[in-house]
């Protein structure tokens, strides 16, 4: 910085407010000496500026699955509206596994960072609320924060699974299978609940569920085999999936084996990947607003961190049905 400011002919506390509060500094100024750090080829030490300021500007973001597009998606989202408070987010990907996600929470704790945002992948929250204690601030990501000491920004998912097969009732379908799982995912557990809701009391439809080992296309493809292996009379005619991954994959198992979808079975989705719309058989799927959902955790976390007397606050979305040829052909 001596350097900078020599080249500059301004002093050290000036590159500083450069650095730091350039609304301090005349504009021609922060100009030359932007030009003297360029020139020079400057990189400040984060970790000396951290040891001022008490917290860095890199936000944590832990999700369950990077390799699911409605995480990636959250996750741009959310690196979108933290530049434009000059933040940065560091990501990482749980895999839905305590041990690693334990992990990451550790690394973001010694990097004192500005703030998490996390899904996390299971109920244990003994090592948020320890990061909670010490002052940092935590929001929870597609997950509903009630009756925790976290603000949260979440997706009604009963709702969502009740919207699909209301829908699948609403098309005439009446046998009707749930495909997905875990079920220890709070998520997939409330969009199966809002599936039994939905077909509760409804004279002649009935509701299956076909538990998975993972939310992914391969799970969702064996599920597919499976159900197309049935005899036609005994077959469910509609399938709801927890999530689109798992749709897409039992697409292609159905059609793999013959059964036609949306002649045979109709099938409908979860989350609106841009996926969804592409594939052979468009999907009729249940819409999250997966921008809103990154940009409105990063407003929390920000505002959580400027006032740390702020109480709760948790947003939940709505999710909408967007229908396709999977069930409407």
């Amino acid at each position: 910085m001596r350097e900078v400011a020599a080249a500059a002919s301004v002093s050290v506390g000036t590159v500083s407010n450069v650095l730091n509060a350039p609304d301090k500094v005349a504009p021609a100024t922060v100009e030359r000496v932007l030009a003297a750090i360029d020139r020079l080829g400057f990189v400040r030490n984060d970790a000396a500026r951290q040891l001022k300021a008490g917290r860095s500007r890199c936000v944590g973001l832990v999700v369950l699955d990077i390799a699911n597009p409605f995480f990636s998606d959250v996750a741009r989202a959310a690196q979108q509206r933290a530049a434009e408070h000059d933040l940065v987010v560091l990501l990482g990907s749980s895999d839905d596994d305590p041990h690693r996600e334990r992990l990451y929470l550790e690394t973001f704790d010694e990097q004192r960072v500005y703030g998490l945002l996390i899904t996390p992948s299971g109920s244990d929250q003994d090592r948020l609320i320890a990061l909670h204690n010490r002052g940092v601030p935590v929001v929870l990501v597609d997950r509903d924060g009630h009756g925790t000491p976290f603000s949260s920004v979440a997706v009604d998912d009963v709702a969502g699974g009740e919207l699909a097969v209301q829908h699948l009732c609403a098309t005439g379908r009446r046998r009707i299978a749930v495909v997905g799982g875990p079920a220890t995912l709070s998520q997939i557990a409330d969009r199966r609940t809002g599936a039994h809701r939905a077909a509760a009391g409804r004279p002649g439809v009935t509701l299956t569920v076909i538990d998975t080992p993972a939310p992914t296309v391969l799970a969702g493809r064996a599920a597919g085999e499976r159900l197309a292996a049935m005899p036609a009379g005994d077959r469910p005619d509609a399938v709801f999936c927890v999530n689109d991954l798992l749709a897409i994959g039992v697409l292609q198992g159905l059609t793999l084996h013959g059964v036609t979808v949306p002649d045979d079975v109709a099938l409908i989705g979860y989350d609106d990947i841009d996926f969804a719309q592409s594939v052979v058989v468009p999907l009729t799927s249940i819409r999250q607003p997966r921008a809103d959902i990154g940009s409105s955790a990063i407003d929390l976390l920000v505002a959580a961190a400027n006032d740390r007397q702020q109480g709760q606050e948790h947003i939940c979305f709505r999710p909408d049905l967007v229908e396709r040829a999977s069930t409407v052909g």
